[in-house]
This record gives structure tokens, sequence and C-alpha cells, in this order.
């Protein structure tokens, strides 16, 4: 069984808690529940090795390298351990875990300049970023390592020292690289700890750490927030979005469905970020819908670890039962099942690619993030009533406008409102050097590039006279 990594060393497990694997329905592992003492100890840890870790920038910048270097080494150790926890196929396990190596070495690389704004005879001044102290991170199962470091990397790189908790449905890569890491990093620095709830409420409400790095349901980000507010710490919160396609007169179906498809069901469509309403107009429509139903009928979904598995099983029952209401739900209003619409006959949390038509706004599945492999398409007549409906959710994490004519296509994008707009691909622009966050019920602040590395710090300004 994995351990916590408190203070670079392995924490004596007090009491357990199943881990399942999706793939079957049934637990397959243990993995530690973090006791309230344990928690104090890693919070008082991390504090203190904040100490000595805030003062070295060079010595930061190394310990990342090395961190790169061991991860990029296990990643066919790893990998195995993802897909039983998460349910993806191994190559995107594997691919997770290479893209969490990308961002160690980005943030390895990566400035944090002093800005001098005045240097004369009347005096000097000049800005400098400080860490905050220590971090709690708190991640979720879709993405469990790419998503912590997400956090862990510029935490860490500021000059911060990390607490980082999993899912309790996906503890165990992250655990491990705990585990990895306590060779690299020195002790204390980052600490991981896993258990169920109330443990992530106990972290926000910790006395100790000066920032929560949230990435969730916006339901329990609100709790987050609300709970960081008592103590005034810095939140980042990377929230749910209901994240939409418009297509434009212009386009052919044939040519966008490839890549409209898998932005909408890469993981099962357990992406924040994932298409989760397509609006076509009325004369493609049904083509556009023939097109992804194609797709969806010929994708192969089973286990992570079978031989040519494109898709695996949704990661945990609640979800599995989410998307099977929703989608109940569509039908029982009159909406025609292209593809799919029910789950798979057997063991574990397998449901079929669904592609949905004859909605429209005002439907579960279309005004909710499903966060599963069940795609609205949705007809419309005016592009700008088509703009309107996109921008009228709560939500406003990332959308995407396809057709060949790419001014026009900017000129719409211009209008959405969200975080990330793209032409013609949706969300390719998830990389380490360039700010991802929501706006609206998205998000708070922004992960990513020296953006969210300055999420990592608070400005301070010093001044002094004017050398003789």
């Amino acid at each position: 069984m994995h351990q916590m990594t408190i203070g670079g060393k392995p924490v004596p497990v007090a009491g357990t808690f199943d881990v399942t694997d999706p793939a079957t329905g049934e637990p397959f592992a243990q993995a530690p529940d973090c006791t309230p003492d344990q928690l104090d100890h890693a919070m008082n840890t991390a504090a203190e090795a904040f100490r000595t870790w805030r003062r070295d920038d060079r010595t930061r910048r190394e310990a990342l390298r090395g961190a790169a270097d061991a991860l990029e080494a296990a990643i066919g150790r790893l990998a195995p351990l993802l897909t039983a926890e998460q349910g993806k196929p191994l190559k995107d396990a594997r691919s997770e875990i290479a893209g969490a190596v990308v961002w160690l070495r980005y943030y390895a690389d990566l400035e944090l300049p002093r800005e001098i704004v005045q240097d004369d005879a009347r005096g000097h001044a000049e800005i400098v970023r400080r860490p905050l102290g220590v971090v709690a991170a708190i991640t979720p199962w879709n993405f469990p390592v790419t998503l912590a470091m997400w956090k862990i990397a510029p935490a860490l790189r500021a000059g911060n020292t990390v607490v980082v908790k999993p899912s309790p449905y996906t503890p165990l890569t992250t655990l491990a690289l705990g585990e990895l890491l306590q060779e690299v990093l020195p002790p204390g620095v980052l600490n991981v700890i896993s258990g169920r709830d109330p443990l992530g409420a106990l972290m926000t409400t910790h006395p100790v750490p000066r920032k929560i790095s949230f990435t969730g349901s916006t339901a329990t980000g609100r709790r987050v927030a609300a709970a960081a507010a008592d103590d005034l710490k810095r939140v980042t919160l990377e929230l749910g979005g209901n994240d939409p396609a418009i297509v434009l007169d212009d386009a052919d179906p044939e040519q966008i469905a490839d890549r409209l498809f898998w932005a909408a069901f890469r993981n099962n469509g357990q992406v924040c970020l994932a298409v989760k309403r397509v609006y076509a107009p009325e004369h493609l429509h049904a083509d556009l819908v023939e097109a992804l139903a194609a797709r969806a009928r010929s994708v192969r979904v089973d286990a992570g670890t079978a031989e040519g598995a494109q898709l695996g099983p949704l990661n945990n029952r609640p979800q599995f039962d989410r998307v099977t209401d929703l989608v109940a739900d569509a039908l029982r209003q009159g909406a025609l099942a292209a593809a799919g619409g029910a789950p798979l006959d057997r063991p574990g949390y397998f449901y079929q690619p669904t592609v949905l038509t004859g909605l429209t706004d005002g439907t579960r599945i279309v005004d909710e993030e499903q966060f599963g492999p069940a795609l609205p398409v949705i007809a419309y007549r005016d592009l700008a009533d088509a703009v309107e409906r996109a921008n009228a959710s709560p939500y406003g994490l990332t959308a995407s406008v396809w057709s060949p004519d790419l001014d026009r296509a900017g000129q719409v994008a211009a209008e959405l409102e969200a975080g990330q707009v793209s032409v013609n691909v949706h969300g390719l622009g998830v990389r380490p050097d360039l700010p991802f966050g929501g706006h609206k019920w998205s998000g708070l602040g922004v992960e990513n590039g020296p953006w969210g590395l300055y999420g990592f710090t608070d400005l301070q300004v010093l001044t002094r006279p004017a050398q003789p």
C-alpha cells in the first residue's frame, strides 16, 4: 500500500479507505486515511521547511529539474497505477504523466524577475514577488497527476511549500509521486496526504496555509472560497464549465467531425474544458450529427488495460449515475440518441459514447455540466442568437468557433464569454506558457504561465535612498 509522505518520510497508516477500479466497480487497493493530527503534522512540517526553501532560488530550480527527471524515469511504473484507479487507457495515462514532466521543466526555467521602477538621484524602488508560505493543493480525479503538477510546480518555483491532497477516488498515483519525489526534494517541501471527507474542508480552514489552490466542482469551490475568506487566505479556483462549440454555416461537417468529437469525448468527456454542447446551423445540423454519431459508434470502449481501448469507464459511481440520469432525462424530454444513449451491459462504470439531437436550451444536459460521454447538438437559425445562447450559461471556461473563414470565426470568437476561445480546435491552448482560468462560475484566478506563478506570490515594494 502506498503511504503518505510528510517531511520527506513515509507516515504510519492509522486507517484506510478503499480505492475502486472503475473498470470493475470493485475495490482493488486501500489508501491511508489522514487523521487530524497527521494533517497538523503535514502543515507544521511544511511551514518549517518554508523557512529555508524560500531563500535559495537556484536550489529550487535545480530541485524541479531533478523532480522532472525522476518523474520521467518512472512513467512506465506509474502509468498502470493511474489507469487502475482512474480508468483511462494506458497510453493516455502515460501521456498525462509526461505532461507533468513538461510542467516541471517549464517552471524550473521560468524567471521570477525583480522589477526596478526607479533608480536615479532621488532614490531606488523595486518590486519583488515573495512566496506566500504553505500552499494547500486540493486536486480532482479526472487528471490527478497533471492537475496536481499545475499547482505543485509553480508553487515550489515561487518558494512556497506544499501540502497536496488528491481526490479519494484517485489517491494512489499522487501518493506514489510523493514517495518518488522525497528522494529529490528537501524534507517537508512537498507533503502528500490522502483521505475522505472532511479532509479537504479541514485543509481549507487550517490556520497554517496562506493559499488554497483547488480544482473541482463549482459547488465545492464556493465552499472553499467561503472557508478561505474567514482567514483571508489567497485562493485559485479552477471550477466547472459548460463549454460551447459554435459551428458556422460555411463549415464542412465531415472535415471538422474528428476534431470536434475528440474535443468532446477525450477522457470520456471528463475534462473541465471539453466541448459540452454544440450549436450547428439548421442546414448542417443533420450531417454534423451523423458525422459525430458515426465516430461515437466506431470508438472502442474498454478497460484501460485492453489493447486498442480508446475510451475507458467513467471514473466513479456518482459520475456514472449522473451521466445516466442526464441522458435519461433528455430522452424523456423528446431527445433522440443518434448514437449511444445507455450504459454498456458489463461490470464497471462504462457508458456508450452518446450523441443527442432534438434538444434545445432549457434541457438539463444542455444547461448543466455533464462531465461525461454525452454530447447534445443543437440547431440554430440565427448566428447572433446562437452566440447569445452560448453566453447565457453561468459558466465561462472555454469555447470554440468552427469555420474555414478564420477572420469571420475570429470575430465570433471575440463575442464569446470564456477564459479561452479557440478557432477550429478546442482546448489546445492548454500549455504551460498560457494562462488558464474561467470567467463567471468557472473560477477565480488563473493557472499556468508566469501569471499562474504570480498567483503563488505577494508583491512587496522595496525602497531606499539614492546611493551617495
